[in-house]
């Protein structure tokens, strides 16, 4: 095994993204980061506390982020990190449709998205991490030794999401959640603090049909050809 790098991996909603790279942190032994999961924490403690975020001036969002602390902890009976907020876990709550429709608005917050980087940042000082995101090769860590970028066809990201939400005991039609999709991209690909891109050096994976173990294949196929595993 080389010394230990970055990985970092981007890509629209629904396309996989933290599957994979929670399958490839377990493979590398690796420290896995869902900066997904730390927006939609943010969300979550925003909705409950009724926080009027569209109308809060910078200072006051900073005020707010002052009283949120998100972490991860090992879940021993899904061997997946779950995501607690304020000592709390909320992996469950954080998916729900509530904090789907508002996330990728309230993550276009300048001090939001100041703050997740800055936190992202420094869980990366040690390498050794696989990362996933909207702007981890393009702006938390432009030098990463590979970058990712994950795409699929809207319809099979859809599917996809309206499988993991019914197997949850969750209703939702697949037109809502193709719209609740559309939506997503045009903000993630539109926002003015960091939009989803391709960075120009990222490899591109379109994991339409492939399924988990065929991506990772596909990954660790990739890091043994460019001699960084």
């Amino acid at each position: 095994m080389t010394k230990p790098i970055i990985i970092a991996i981007d890509g629209y909603s629904s396309c996989g993204k933290s599957t994979i790279a929670r399958a490839l942190a377990k493979r590398l032994n690796y420290v896995f980061v869902d900066t997904g999961a730390m927006y939609r924490g943010v969300s979550l403690y925003i909705l409950r506390n009724n926080i009027d975020w569209q109308n809060s001036s910078e200072k006051e969002v900073e005020s707010i982020l002052d009283k949120i602390t998100i972490t991860f902890e090992y879940n021993a009976e899904t061997k997946n990190s779950d995501t607690i907020l304020n000592d709390e876990n909320v992996e469950e709550e954080i998916r729900g449709k509530e904090v789907s429709e508002v996330v990728s608005q309230i993550s276009q917050l300048r001090a939001i998205r100041t703050r997740m980087v800055s936190l992202q940042q420094k869980a990366g000082l040690k390498k050794g991490l696989v990362m996933d995101g909207r702007d981890i090769g393009t702006k938390v860590f432009p030098k990463a030794e590979l970058k990712l970028f994950m795409t699929a066809d809207p319809k099979i990201r859809a599917q996809r999401r309206f499988n993991e939400l019914k197997s949850k005991g969750k209703e939702s039609s697949i037109e809502e959640i193709e719209e609740n999709l559309k939506i997503r991209d045009y903000n993630d690909t539109h926002r003015e603090e960091h939009p989803l891109k391709k960075a120009i050096d990222a490899i591109e994976l379109d994991n339409s049909y492939l399924d988990k173990d065929e991506q990772l294949s596909w990954v660790i196929r990739l890091l043994n050809e460019k001699k960084l595993s």
